[in-house]
């Protein structure tokens, strides 16, 4: 077997690429670009803040009306080698319409990075996030983060991040984890049609699978992901759930009805659906 159960590249493809299993994935993906410029025209943002040294390592902040407001980060996704932050910003609607600040991570992409200086600078940016909230509006103390798809996976890795060791900051930086679709075991995709973009190395997918690090504290954690999505995408955060139980973190499992792995971000539009209400419940 290459990977589970599965003895080729195709039935990886199969379960792991979302494209084989929504028939109007297109249509979907094109109205986050559309939705993403009405909320970038109608709501007070600051774009493109630098939080690291290239050119890519920026935030998109919206802030909230009220000054020291809870703050979310949020990571896009993309299979870690496309999009950007700025597709994302409808993300930030349903935030800021229940007084919490968004800060919309971008990051670099594969093949021109790799994984582990994606997460490198998915870290990066909280820190920077809880050492520069004061300026923005935002409350360090109240900081929830989200990312959706390869964002649910960066979302992980800061889980298993030593925020004092490394950074001399809080160990408990960040105070609810809500990965939306999101992959936490890596295993699979050097046998899949990614592979050329990832360039994954044995050693990659062991720093970088959540499912395989331990957890550094115990905060509020909510897994998601769409009842229609494929059977891989439901085990592996069925799976990764377990795996935080294991290690004492008070995780839930959340099986969203109606949902695939493309509209189920869609709960963050208007007013904001059940994933905005868990955010806010952690204010």
């Amino acid at each position: 077997m290459l990977y589970h159960t599965f003895s080729t590249q195709e039935e990886i493809d199969q379960e792991y690429n979302p494209r084989f299993i929504v028939e109007n994935t297109d249509e979907l993906i094109k109205s986050y670009f559309t939705e993403s410029q009405r909320v970038l025209r109608e709501y007070s943002n600051r774009s493109a803040v630098a939080y690291g040294p290239t050119l890519s390592e920026t935030l998109d902040i919206f802030p909230a009306e009220k000054l020291c407001s809870p703050i979310h980060i949020f990571f896009h996704g993309g299979y870690w080698h496309s999009l950007t932050s700025r597709d994302f910003a409808f993300v930030a609607e349903g935030l800021v319409r229940n007084g919490i600040t968004a800060v919309l991570v971008n990051y670099a992409l594969c093949p021109s990075v790799s994984i582990d200086e994606i997460v490198r600078q998915s870290r990066a940016a909280a820190a920077w996030t809880y050492r520069n909230a004061e300026d923005f509006g935002g409350n360090p103390e109240q900081i929830t983060v989200s990312g959706h798809s390869a964002g649910g996976h960066l979302t992980g890795m800061l889980l298993s991040t030593d925020w004092e060791k490394n950074y001399g900051l809080p160990p408990n930086l960040i105070k609810g984890f809500l990965p939306v679709s999101g992959l936490f075991d890596l295993k699979p995709f050097p046998f899949s049609w990614l592979q050329p973009k990832l360039l994954l190395t044995s050693e990659q997918v062991l720093r970088n699978s959540p499912v395989f690090l331990k957890p550094v504290y115990s905060p509020h954690v909510m897994v998601a992901v769409g009842a229609d999505e494929s059977h891989e995408f439901q085990r592996q955060s069925k799976n990764y759930t377990i795996f935080l139980q294991k290690h004492g973190v008070p995780a839930e499992y959340l099986s969203m009805p109606g949902k695939n792995h493309f509209n189920i971000i869609h709960d963050f539009l208007g007013d904001g659906g059940l994933l905005c209400k868990k955010i806010i419940e952690w204010k």
